[in-house]
């Protein structure tokens, strides 16, 4: 059931009937807190700071998630700024029914390194694998 995968895993859980509509199939929002969720997690590794979502670019919807699909988000860093730093995200389903697996959700998410004010704060990248693409 394995596909071949860009960046690393990041996140995975189960979608869940709470998250569903009448249709059975898993809301936008909670997809897209998934990914945010998942986005984060390489971009603070990075920065290693405080760091807020300031924009989401290039999503898009490909395929329904179904409830108990196993949804699995994969990141890599595609940016880094000043105090910027963007993350590629694609999203997978595990059809559990199906023994299959399929991209669902693709998207950019950007996060902004911010002090204890909540002010955009310079990036320290000490890491070469860290540069701007």
């Amino acid at each position: 059931m394995q596909t071949e995968h860009q960046g690393e895993l990041s996140l995975s859980t189960i979608a869940m009937p709470a998250d569903a509509n009448a249709n059975g199939d898993i809301f936008g929002g909670w997809v897209m807190a998934q990914m945010d969720l998942a986005g984060s997690i390489p971009a603070k590794k990075a920065v290693k700071n405080r760091i807020v979502t300031v924009a989401v670019d290039k999503m898009k919807f490909l395929r329904p998630v179904k409830v108990g699909d196993r949804v699995v988000c994969y990141t890599q860093i595609s940016r880094v700024g000043r105090t910027s730093i963007t993350i590629q995200v694609d999203v997978y389903a595990e059809r559990m029914t199906e023994e299959k697996e399929v991209k669902v959700t693709e998207g950019d998410f950007t996060y902004v390194s911010i002090n204890n004010n909540g002010l955009p704060q310079a990036i320290a990248v000490t890491n070469p694998d860290f540069v701007s693409r």
